[in-house]
Formats: structure tokens, C-alpha cells, sequence
């Protein structure tokens, strides 16, 4: 099982943030690290993370390389995953999953979050698979125009 360090993105690592890349069959599912750094630098509710091995735990600089970015937002009392990728070259070994339950853990730790959600494009399977295996249904919004493409989901509450 594998095992992640999640990390604010400082300048340090930004470029290296910005480098990552998802195979070409995934482009369309992700926006780019820098449109999303962008984003957060202008919305101080988006919260980007570095997603690192488990094994950078621990030290002030990382020294292994960072492997993906996760980003989320809390609004409204919803804890909200906005963004998930991990490298090309880092894919298949666990990571996502490793690093989506640790958004969960984080966000489950924030007082103001009364629901975790996040959204994936419908013809996205891998992310379909990977939220339905961690337990998250579908979140029916009013208003949420049906044909946008995308698919909302929610984790249902802890017993």
C-alpha cells in the first residue's frame, strides 16, 4: 500500500508542480497544475497541495520527487476536492488513492466541513472507479445542469 506526504506548494516546487504530466489519454480530464496554481493565487479558499511519497514525511526539503497535486476548497460546509493528478510516471502504484483519503482524513479533521464532495467528467472511469471504491455516491445539486458532462459526488456521512 502505498503510503503519501501531502505539502503547500512553495516556490520552491512550483516549477517542479507545473511539470507534472498525465498521460495523453488523461489531458482532457485535468486541468493544468499552472492554471490551477493560478487559480488558488487568486482565491485564497483553494488549498493546493504537493502530493510527495510518504517517505519525503519529515524533511524541510523534500528529497524524493514530487509525484502529483491535489487542490481543494472549503465552502459553505463543504469540503470540496477540487483537483487530483499524479504523474505520468508515478501512476498505477497507489498514489491517487493514498492521496485522496488523505484529503478525506484532513478534511473530516476541519470543523466547518459538514459533507466531503468532489466532481469528475462522466467519461472519466479511473476517477469514477477510484471515488465509488472510497465510498462517494451521487450528490444530486438543484440547479446542476445534467448535461454539463461532469458527475457530483458526495461521501456519505460517518456513522
Amino acid at each position: 500500500m502505498s503510503e503519501v506526504h501531502l505539502r503547500p506548494i512553495t516556490d520552491a516546487i512550483e516549477q517542479a508542480c507545473v511539470g507534472l504530466r498525465v498521460g495523453d489519454d488523461q489531458v482532457r480530464f485535468v486541468a493544468t497544475n499552472a492554471e490551477s496554481l493560478a487559480q488558488a493565487t487568486v482565491n485564497p479558499r483553494l488549498v493546493p497541495l504537493a502530493i510527495s511519497d510518504g517517505t519525503a514525511r519529515g524533511y524541510s526539503e523534500p528529497h524524493v520527487p514530487m509525484i502529483g497535486f491535489v487542490m481543494y476548497e472549503i465552502d459553505c460546509g463543504v469540503g470540496f476536492i477540487l483537483r487530483l493528478m499524479i504523474d505520468r510516471a508515478h501512476q498505477r502504484k497507489g498514489y491517487g488513492r493514498a492521496a485522496l483519503k488523505e484529503v478525506i482524513r484532513r478534511l473530516r479533521l476541519e470543523p466547518e466541513v459538514e459533507m466531503i464532495a468532489t466532481r469528475h467528467r462522466h467519461d472519466n472511469a479511473p476517477m469514477a472507479a477510484l471515488c465509488r471504491s472510497l465510498g462517494f455516491v451521487a450528490w444530486h445539486r438543484e440547479g446542476i445542469d445534467s448535461n454539463s458532462g461532469e458527475i457530483y459526488l458526495r461521501l456519505p456521512a460517518e456513522r
